[in-house]
């Protein structure tokens, strides 16, 4: 028995068509064609279907759609740059060479995003830590990282 739900998806209000065994990855990508969150582990322990949920980073592939309702739903399709634009975390993501094979990429993008917000100038150990539950198969940590330090000075630059 599907039911509808309402909420705001990247800044806009929608309604989508939801059973109540459905995951926010799958209705992101069924309803609203958004294939930036993906399944990868499906146990919540990979971060490749990161979104966030009321500013708060939630396993996609586990996380229910019905849960949703009223809520504010961000994903990485999100724009956050001036005119299409890269913003700062996404920008230094390529300057680092932190996307390697790209896979990962959003969870860790949206990761590094939340964390500036709650730290603005975070230590390597508070990245470390905030990143944890990512994986990325390529093994492009060290770039990573040094993405996520060039992402809060370019924040704290603008």
């Amino acid at each position: 028995m599907r039911r509808e739900i309402k909420f705001r998806l990247n800044g806009e209000a929608v309604a989508a068509q939801v059973a109540p065994h459905e995951t926010l990855v799958e209705v992101l990508r069924a309803e609203f064609g958004l294939h930036g969150a993906r399944e990868s582990c499906g146990q919540g322990m990979c971060g490749c279907c990161t979104v966030l949920v009321n500013a708060c980073a939630v396993s996609g592939c586990l996380y229910l759609a019905s849960l949703c309702e009223n809520a504010d739903v961000r994903t990485i399709e999100e724009a956050h740059g001036v005119d299409s634009a890269l913003d700062a975390v996404q920008q230094a993501f390529v300057d680092t060479g932190a996307l390697q094979c790209g896979f990962c990429t959003p969870g860790f993008v949206l990761m590094t995003r939340q964390l500036l917000d709650e730290i603005p100038d975070p230590n390597e150990d508070d990245i470390r830590h905030y990143l944890s539950g990512n994986l990325c198969r390529c093994a492009a940590y060290p770039e990573i990282i040094e993405a996520v330090k060039l992402a809060a000075r370019k924040r704290r630059n603008s």
